[in-house]
């Protein structure tokens, strides 16, 4: 039996992707200062809608949790009724669009929260600046989130997810990659607790199990998705030994028979995140029996490599699909791929945007 290409469907949970060219999350910016999705948005969810499946940008589910200028957010009524036409836009192309749930964490300046310390795992501070409505500034320290918050917590996952799915959205995936909340209980430099949930990698998986259970018990498993980024260092969080966390991980997530597992796995040669520590998929591939879905530094040949090994189900393009709003086309055509510039991937205008044209326009 031949394996498949990435042009074939694939089933992820609930969602029939017609091929296995998922959009990755990509923050653009384009909200408005209280964090309500825009008109513009409607148009650049739509333009790409031929993608086996969009991830948004990854979304605030509460104000704790936000801290990135004009970067969207799920926690109101204004905030769902703006997310509905793009939601509406996307189905009505044909597409499929699940919303990534966001906690930042440490990540969360000050200044998004009236003064007060962002949460973390452990009291620690990010390195480099955080972007503000102000440019940027020093990260603060974090504070510890008590255990006696955790419900709370859990409670701002749940709404976020009940919002999402009333705002029209195919399902849901939870951000627990990149040095955010998550993924700063998942690894060791960042998880300095000695309470249930730090410690053993038992411990520190406990919150992603958690905020899983939360949101599968919104959305249905087959609607929940997560998005992991098990090997490298990102904003300052690293474990030093990623195999053990993320082999207790997977199982966890098996468990919940969740529609599929996102991995961001950068190389030693990595545009974004470069490393030498070794990819964990093939390790999360004997533990996770569902979808797996890889992401980084892509192109049509390793993705179709990767599918052919077995390693992967489907591939996620991030970048590609900026300046490509009919990026499965063009990989089917072989049609070269345009490049966006870094100037305009979080500006707040319609340029770098929405003004990248499809390929049967740029050939008329």
């Amino acid at each position: 039996m031949s394996s498949p290409s990435l042009f074939d469907p694939i089933r992820l949970g609930a969602i029939h992707a017609p091929n296995r060219i998922l959009m990755a999350p990509l923050t653009r910016g384009r909200g408005t200062q209280q964090h309500v999705p825009t008109p513009m948005m409607i148009d650049y969810y739509a333009q790409r809608a031929s993608a086996g499946l969009i991830i948004t940008e990854a979304t605030g589910i509460s104000q704790e949790g936000l801290g990135w200028p004009f970067a969207p957010g799920i926690w109101t009524d204004e905030m769902v009724e703006a997310w509905k036409p793009v939601t509406d836009a996307v189905h009505g192309k044909g597409g499929r669009i699940m919303i990534q749930l966001w906690h930042m964490g440490r990540i969360v300046h000050p200044d998004f929260l009236n003064g007060a310390p962002p949460v973390s795992a452990s009291a620690t501070t990010a390195p480099d600046m955080a972007h503000t409505y102000e440019g940027k500034k020093p990260y603060a320290e974090a504070r510890p989130l008590e255990v006696s918050e955790i419900p709370r917590l859990l409670e701002d996952y749940a709404h976020a997810t009940r919002n999402a799915m009333r705002a029209g959205f195919d399902g849901v995936q939870i951000h627990a990659a990149n040095g955010y909340l998550i993924d700063e209980f998942l690894r060791d430099s960042s998880n300095l607790r000695t309470d249930e949930y730090g410690g053993s990698p038992e411990n520190r998986v406990r919150l992603l199990r958690e905020v899983t259970q939360v949101v599968v018990g919104e959305a249905g498993a087959d609607r929940t998705a997560v998005r992991l980024s098990p090997n490298g260092e990102t904003q300052g969080v690293i474990d030093s030994n990623p195999a053990s966390v993320f082999g207790v991980a997977a199982q966890a997530l098996d468990a919940l028979g969740i529609a599929f597992l996102e991995l961001r796995e950068p190389g030693p040669g990595g545009t974004f995140g470069a490393t030498d520590q070794p990819r964990q998929s093939p390790l999360i591939r004997q533990h996770f029996k569902g979808p797996l879905v890889l992401n980084s530094d892509y192109d049509k040949a390793r993705a179709q490599a990767d599918l052919d090994s077995g390693l992967a189900d489907a591939i996620a393009f991030g970048r590609p699909f900026i300046a490509n709003p009919d990026l499965p086309e063009r990989l089917s055509l072989d049609a070269p791929l345009a490049d966006s510039p870094m100037a305009t991937w979080y500006s707040q205008g319609p340029e770098g945007y929405i003004d990248y044209p499809a390929l049967a326009k740029t050939d008329a």
